[in-house]
C-alpha cells in the first residue's frame, strides 16, 4: 500500500519507532530478517536466475549486459526549446548532468569548472552543473601517451603544454568546443528484466570542456554538454558495449508535442512495422541512402546524386540538428511543390529563414503528404505535422516549413528531430542499419537487449518504471525506518545533545 501524504509518513515512522523500540532492550539488540523478495510476489525461474546472474556479476566484478535507459526531457518545437537531452551521471560520487542527445557527434562532454565562456544560466529551467575534476575521487587525466587519445578520429587531437589529451569539435551550426580528455566513471541503471534493474558504473572517457563559442556560450539552450551516440570509439554506446555492459544497438522514441520527452535505451525497441534501410559504409556519421522525395504522391524531378556522397556530405540522420536540411537542388523543387498545392488556401509569407504560408481556414489538412524513399525499399511518410510548424496571427493560421537550405557550399541534407520525432527509432550498430516507425511515444514500448544478432528477453518499459516508482517508495520507507532505529539507539544510551 503506497501512502503519499505527509500525516501518512509520520504515521508510518512512529510505527517504525515502536517497532524499533520493541526490538532494542536494555544493552541487547536484535534486528530482524526481512526476504528481499516476499512470499507474496511470486518470480519465474527465468527472472531467479536473473536475479542470481546480476548478483553473480557484483561479487566476482564482472559484466552484466542488459538494456540501459536513459530518461528523455525536451521537445522539437524550435521556439520552445528546440532540442532533447537527458541525464547521466559521472564521477565518484556520482554528479548529475543535462547533457543533448546528439547521433551526430561521437564524444560525451561535459563543461569543466574551469571553462572560459561557458553559461551560467539556462532558459530551459535546469541547474546547470560543472564538472570538477579534483571532487571527484576516480578521476585522473588522459595523457597524450595514452592510446585513447588517438582513438576518435572526429576531434582535432592535441597535446596541451602539461601533457594533457586536447581535443576540439566543431559542430554544423558554427559552434565548437574544446577542452581536455578525463577518465572516470559514467553510473547508470542496467534493466535486467522487466522487474529488475540494477545500478551499475563503469569505467568511461569523455571530455570536459574548457572553451566554448558560437550558441554553445548562450543561456537559450544551455545545457551541460553533449551525449555523443555516433559510431566512434569513444561515444556511449561504444565503450559500453566494448565493456560487456550494452548491446550495439540503441533506439529513441522522441514525443512531438510541446510537453515533449520520450524514451531512450541502449537495446532495440520492438515495433513489428518497423522498416529498415541500410547504412553507408564507412562513414564518420548516420549517413543513409534518401533515392527520392515524394510530395502529394508525384516524385519531384531531383538528381538522386544530390542526397549521396558522390556529390557531398550525403544524407545524414541527426538528433543534434533541430530541423531538416535540403541542398538547393532539392529544397527549391520541395518548397515549389508544397506552395502549387496550397496556393487556393491562402498565400505565401517568409518568416526569418522560413517559407511560410498564411492560411485563411487554418486546418494543416490543405498540406500535402511527404514520402521519403530510402535503399531497400524503407520509406517515411511525412504527414503535414511532421515537417510544419504553425504560428497564429490575427484569426488566420500561419504555417512554416521546417525543411531549411542547406548552407552553402556543403551539399548535405539532414534529418533531424523534425521529422525524428513521434517515431521509434533504431540504430543497429550490428546489422548496420536504421530504421523507424511511426509510434506515440508517451506509451510503454517493448526493449530487446540485442548483440551480434543475439536477442534477448523482451522487456516493457512500462513495467520497469512501475517497478523503480515502487522501490522508490521502498526505499522511502526504509529511510524512515533508519532514522527512527538510530534515534531510539542513541535515546536509549542516555545521549545527550547541545
Amino acid at each position: 500500500m503506497a501512502v503519499d501524504s505527509p500525516s501518512g509518513a509520520i504515521i508510518i515512522a512512529a510505527l517504525f519507532l515502536h517497532a524499533a523500540t520493541t526490538i532494542v532492550c536494555g544493552s541487547d539488540a536484535f534486528l530482524k530478517l526481512e526476504r528481499l523478495i516476499p512470499p507474496s510476489h511470486e518470480l519465474s525461474l527465468a527472472e531467479l536466475r536473473a536475479f542470481d546472474s546480476a548478483r553473480h556479476g557484483r561479487l566476482l566484478q564482472s559484466p552484466v549486459g542488459g538494456v540501459v535507459d536513459f530518461p528523455v526531457y525536451g521537445a522539437s518545437d524550435p521556439f520552445l526549446v528546440g532540442l532533447y537531452y537527458t541525464k547521466v551521471k559521472l564521477g565518484t560520487p556520482p554528479k548529475e548532468f543535462n547533457v543533448q542527445i546528439d547521433t551526430g557527434s561521437d564524444v560525451l562532454w561535459v563543461t569543466c569548472s574551469s571553462c572560459n565562456g561557458c553559461p551560467k544560466t539556462s532558459e530551459l529551467q535546469i541547474q546547470l552543473s560543472f564538472f570538477d575534476p579534483g571532487s571527484s575521487s576516480s578521476a585522473s587525466m588522459v595523457s597524450c601517451s595514452d592510446k585513447r587519445c588517438s582513438s576518435n578520429f572526429e576531434s582535432e587531437s592535441g597535446c596541451s603544454p602539461n601533457n594533457l589529451c586536447s581535443y576540439a569539435f566543431k559542430y554544423g551550426d558554427g559552434s565548437g568546443t574544446s577542452g581536455y580528455y578525463i577518465s572516470d566513471f559514467i553510473s547508470f541503471d542496467t534493466v535486467i528484466t522487466s522487474t529488475l534493474a540494477i545500478n551499475s558504473s563503469a569505467p568511461f572517457v569523455f571530455g570536459c570542456s574548457n572553451l566554448q563559442t558560437g550558441d554553445l556560450q548562450r543561456p537559450r539552450r544551455a545545457v551541460d554538454g553533449i551525449f555523443g551516440l555516433g559510431q566512434g570509439s569513444l561515444s556511449v554506446v561504444s565503450q559500453l558495449a566494448t565493456q560487456g555492459l550494452a548491446p550495439r544497438v540503441f533506439s529513441h522514441c522522441l514525443k512531438g508535442d510541446s510537453n515533449g520527452g520520450g524514451v531512450m535505451v541502449l537495446g532495440q525497441i520492438k515495433r513489428p512495422d518497423t522498416v529498415y534501410t541500410p547504412l553507408v559504409p564507412s562513414q564518420l556519421h548516420y549517413n543513409v541512402n534518401l533515392q527520392s522525395i515524394a510530395v502529394n504522391n508525384q516524385i519531384l524531378p531531383i538528381d538522386p546524386s544530390v542526397f549521396t556522397i558522390a556529390t557531398g556530405d550525403g544524407t545524414i540522420i541527426d538528433t543534434g540538428t533541430t530541423l531538416a536540411y535540403l541542398p538547393d537542388e532539392a529544397y527549391n523543387p520541395f518548397v515549389q511543390a508544397i506552395a502549387s498545392t496550397v496556393s487556393q488556401y491562402g498565400r505565401p509569407i517568409t518568416y526569418e529563414s522560413y517559407q511560410c504560408f498564411d492560411i485563411t481556414s487554418g486546418a494543416v489538412d490543405v498540406f500535402p503528404e511527404v514520402i521519403l524513399s530510402f535503399a531497400g525499399g524503407a520509406t517515411m511518410v511525412l504527414t503535414p505535422r511532421d515537417y510544419l510548424q504553425m504560428f497564429s496571427s490575427s484569426g488566420s493560421s500561419i504555417w512554416c516549413i521546417g525543411f531549411q537550405r542547406s548552407q552553402q557550399p556543403r551539399r548535405i541534407t539532414i534529418l533531424g528531430d523534425l521529422v525524428l520525432k513521434d517515431k521509434v527509432v533504431v540504430y543497429d550498430l550490428v546489422r548496420q542499419r536504421i530504421g523507424w516507425a511511426v509510434y506515440d511515444c508517451s506509451l510503454e514500448v517493448n526493449v530487446s537487449a540485442t548483440g551480434g544478432g543475439r536477442s534477448k528477453d523482451v522487456i516493457s518499459t512500462g513495467q520497469w518504471r512501475e517497478n523503480n516508482s515502487s522501490k522508490s517508495h521502498d526505499n522511502y520507507y526504509l529511510f524512515l525506518l533508519q532514522v527512527a532505529f538510530l534515534v531510539h539507539v542513541l535515546l536509549s544510551r542516555n545521549v545527550h545533545f547541545l
